[in-house]
């Protein structure tokens, strides 16, 4: 009788150790590349950084009064039109009115904030120049912020005949309606912190 040989047997994965060790690094690899990306991507850090567009109030340049710009289109008709009234009176005095900030968005008025925040130092310091979102009336359509130097002095002196009145001690082109036309304007608030 002849002898046929052994059949051949696969070796084992255990005496192939390396086997295990390289599977296991690639399903951590895996496991961790997962969990990275649904973190990140869900906070948002890999998109791209925030920056104003018109559409949320940013202005690249000052603007008149007619312009078409989302800062000046969503601010409340009442003040628009206190505005254009005084800007033509301005205008008889030789001052012209330029608008450097109006309406903005929620998200535009936050990306400020962390701006200052940023620029200052503290957020303390930062609440003094920049309200948040919930508190600015910029993002309400009730503010405006006028240039250059000498249309914000003409302002401060005139504008209550329209009801227009500077609110914070330390921001001299911040302007809203806070009087009725031929009122007395409020105090001023020391500044946007209150």
């Amino acid at each position: 009788m002849s002898a046929l040989p052994a059949p051949a047997v696969p070796p084992s994965p255990r005496s192939h150790p390396l086997v295990f060790v390289v599977a296991g690094v690639a399903v951590a690899i895996a496991v961790a590349l997962g969990l990275w990306g649904i973190v990140f991507l869900q906070a948002g850090a890999l998109a791209a950084p925030y920056a104003p567009r018109a559409e949320d109030g940013h202005l690249e340049q000052p603007v008149t009064l007619d312009s078409g710009d989302a800062a000046m289109a969503n601010l409340d008709p009442a003040l628009l039109a206190g505005l254009r009234e005084a800007a033509d009176a301005a205008a008889a005095d030789g001052v012209t009115f330029e608008v450097t900030s109006g309406w903005r968005t929620k998200r535009y008025q936050q990306w400020l904030l962390e701006d200052a925040v940023r620029e200052y130092g503290s957020e303390e310091i930062a609440l003094q120049w920049v309200a948040p979102p919930d508190r600015s009336h910029h993002v309400t359509g009730d503010a405006v912020d006028i240039g250059p130097l000498d249309a914000q002095s003409w302002l401060i002196e005139h504008g209550a005949a329209w009801g227009l009145c500077q609110i914070y001690a330390n921001e001299r082109w911040h302007f809203e309606l806070a009087t009725t036309a031929g009122g007395s304007c409020p105090a001023l608030v020391e500044n946007a912190a209150g």
